[in-house]
């Protein structure tokens, strides 16, 4: 129908606003009303290096876990180590994982790692995969990351400078300890360095191999063990002129190498694990919506990826 009068062209006009207005609201209840996110299992969150659960008003999954529970998730956000070995902070979540358990008489859980949070329940899947339906990593280093092997081959061992930089990352990790809601766990900046680096990975993977891609940059298996496998990640540095943190992830995203899509300290290809859910215009930051959700307001919103993993993890019947 055409709109040829003024009259009828303000009422077509309103007509329009309502039918746009009607179907955005579909969407957004598509993805929010009660029960979307509610899973078989809970949903456990694992921060990556020098990450936190909450400090003060701010989780490292900026608004994450509560979009999560709107949606009817049981969720739970771990906190270990800041700096430490794969194995270290892997253990420290394992404990974790079996007060999950036991306080909501769950079988499993559903584990999502960010960055150094990907080795971390990977390595919770390896030794008691009873305890797991999924492991989904974010942004996560599985095969390394080059501006590890930077640092690593920059700080050379022995010398004063890297123990003067281990000396402040530790007191930083007790810093950030001090003040969210978890006691101190042992901080060791080289062990959490290593564990980054490419050799370091390569003999994580040796050790704990699920998911993990057999080809340089293709999916790897979606269950292991009766564990379902899944990843994510992003591809751009600057998406946010007001991020401040922006800039240093553009500073150090050429280490990747010329023409290699990363987010700023993982390279796309480092970060498959088991079935890849997709590159987002993000980047290692904005994949947790960070910082205080200062993020590329033209791609896809990272609750949003969360909430609609948490979905397709109900569809799965996990």
């Amino acid at each position: 129908m055409f709109c040829i009068t003024r009259m009828a062209a303000a009422h077509c006009g309103k007509q329009w606003q309502r039918v746009v207005l009607a179907a955005v609201f579909a969407i957004a209840a598509s993805v929010t009303h009660a029960g979307y996110t509610t899973t078989k299992y809970p949903i456990v969150l694992m921060h990556g290096m020098s990450g936190f659960d909450r400090i003060g008003a701010i989780d490292y999954f900026y608004g994450i876990p509560q979009s999560l529970r709107d949606g009817g998730a049981r969720v739970f956000v771990a906190e270990v180590s800041a700096f430490n070995s794969s194995e270290e902070r892997g253990e420290q979540l394992l404990q974790q994982v079996k007060n999950v358990i036991a306080i909501t008489g769950a079988q499993k859980v559903n584990l999502i790692g960010h960055s150094h949070g990907s080795h971390t329940v990977r390595y919770v899947a390896a030794v008691a995969p009873q305890l797991v339906a999924s492991v989904t990593a974010v942004g996560g280093p599985n095969k390394g990351s080059k501006v590890a092997d930077f640092v690593n081959d920059n700080l050379r061992e022995g010398s004063w400078l890297r123990g003067v930089a281990a000396s402040v990352a530790n007191a930083l990790g007790q810093v950030i300890s001090f003040f969210s809601s978890k006691p101190g766990y042992e901080e060791n900046a080289i062990a959490g360095l290593l564990s980054l680096t490419s050799a370091g990975s390569a003999a994580f993977n040796a050790k704990f191999p699920q998911g993990i891609p057999t080809t340089s940059c293709g999916d790897g298996a979606n269950v292991v063990n009766g564990i379902r496998y899944y990843s994510w990640t992003g591809d751009r540095v600057l998406t946010n002129i007001f991020d401040p943190l922006d800039a240093p992830l553009g500073i150090v995203a050429p280490l990747h190498g010329l023409f290699v899509q990363n987010d700023g300290l993982v390279s796309v290809c480092s970060s498959k694990l088991g079935r890849s859910l997709g590159v987002y215009s993000q980047n290692h930051l904005d994949e947790v919506n960070q910082t205080l959700g200062l993020v590329d307001i033209f791609s896809v919103n990272p609750k949003t990826l969360f909430r609609q993993h948490a979905n397709r993890l109900q569809s799965a019947g996990l």
